[in-house]
């Protein structure tokens, strides 16, 4: 797309990443795919570690794998990469440089790394005081536990989902059990996107009179305590633990996963007048009469009878006639589909949730689109992830007009 008709809303904004694996690459996609300038700082030689973790891997026009996982062109749409040795006094001094011309400076080190190479904020601030200035760590920049390394599992069970994720301990399979993405770094990168364009707000249009940007400190762990919501409520206000569940609700019944004659579905029957048209249309009024049943508050203490209750019937038909049955009744239910199911629903077409970008190896590559619609600033420019250092001299001779020697110097880049 040619940049006078690209609208995205944050068109002019220049990102400088020193952000890898998956948080920071995940919040900076995110401002990518609203139209920011990302440069994305890569270590050379070597790379994001993301790129590294897998299979599967981007394969080529022959069908060979490239150097590209699944998990590094899943965070790194719309950016542009470069390969700058910060260890290096050249190195330091090129993302300086390039601090100078930027908004944003994001970085996962551990806390304090940057300070050592004189990139922390304190001295990026001096050199443009207009600067936002993130750093997204496992425990935040204070605290007993700053300088402790976490991983999304270790965040999990920290901060109560793993408590509240899986069977009861009575039941076959019971058990704490941590969801299937790395959530917490999926939050703290949503997080850092949202205080970053506030920030940028606040600096240029939010009455901050001198007109300068401002430190933010993303913590996983205080990303992922906030996203427990209600059941962290449910602590607060009560001094109870929330329970496990399952696939059940803790306050909604029935809310559940329940076994057809060949597989399961899913069903929900979110207040007592869908609990009772849902008896009508599975030909079981004797259940909306059962004074256990009666009200929700009552289905939630006799959970486990009227799952054993409506499983006897579920069990007489198929998937597709339950679901055919409860659809047409306006009733919540639907198929528990595998990646594959999912990406045939005609869904996914009529919405373009997925679309190709050509990758710097020639193949095409899918990529998900954001799911955020704006109908006058739309994101419609989806490059495809970089390979490692793929944008080197394009941005250093632009941006800091360094010739090609001095780019092989800070990147090991070869000269000429």
């Amino acid at each position: 797309m040619e940049d006078a008709v690209d609208k995205r809303p944050l068109k002019g904004i220049r990102i400088l990443d020193l952000s890898r694996v998956f948080s920071g690459p995940w919040g900076t996609q995110i401002l990518g795919d609203l139209g920011a300038e990302v440069i994305k700082v890569e270590q050379p030689g070597r790379g994001d570690d993301m790129r590294r973790l897998g299979p599967p891997f981007l394969p080529d026009l022959q069908g060979a794998p490239t150097e590209e996982s699944s998990y590094y062109l899943s965070t790194n749409r719309n950016k542009k990469s470069i390969a700058v040795d910060i260890s290096t006094p050249q190195g330091q001094e090129v993302i300086r440089g390039l601090a100078a011309v930027s908004d944003v400076f994001i970085e996962n080190f551990k806390v304090g790394n940057l300070a050592k190479y004189g990139l922390d904020y304190a001295p990026i601030s001096e050199i443009n005081p207009r600067i936002v200035y993130c750093s997204i760590t496992a425990f935040g920049q204070t605290g007993p536990n700053r300088h402790r390394l976490g991983y999304d599992t270790l965040l999990q069970a920290m901060c109560g989902v793993m408590s509240v994720t899986g069977h009861p301990d009575q039941h076959p399979g019971g058990g704490p059990v941590k969801v299937g993405m790395v959530l917490s770094d999926m939050l703290a990168g949503m997080y850092a996107a949202m205080a970053i364009q506030s920030a940028l707000y606040a600096r240029d249009t939010g009455g901050q009179g001198d007109k300068k940007g401002q430190y933010i400190d993303i913590s996983m762990f205080d990303a992922q305590l906030a996203a427990m919501s209600h059941q962290a409520m449910h602590y607060l206000v009560s001094g109870e633990n929330p329970a496990r569940f399952g696939n059940g609700a803790p306050s909604v019944s029935p809310s559940n996963a329940f076994r057809c004659s060949d597989g399961y579905i899913v069903m929900v029957a979110g207040n007592d007048a869908q609990f009772k048209k849902l008896c009508g249309v599975i030909g079981a009024d004797a259940l909306a009469e059962d004074p256990r049943y009666r009200s929700n508050g009552n289905r939630v203490v006799h959970r486990e009878a009227l799952i054993q209750d409506l499983e006897r019937i579920f069990c007489t038909r198929t998937k597709a006639q339950w679901l055919a049955t409860l659809e047409q009744a306006n009733l919540v239910a639907g198929p528990i589909n595998e990646m594959s199911d999912t990406f045939a629903d005609p869904q996914i077409a009529a919405r373009g949730i997925v679309t190709q970008a050509t990758h710097a190896c020639g193949t095409q590559v899918p990529l998900i689109v954001s799911p955020m619609r704006m109908s006058d600033t739309p994101l419609d420019v989806y490059m495809a992830p970089p390979t490692s250092g793929q944008h080197t001299r394009e941005v250093l001779s632009s941006l800091l007009g360094m010739g090609d020697q001095e780019i092989a110097e800070v990147s090991r880049l070869p000269r000429g």
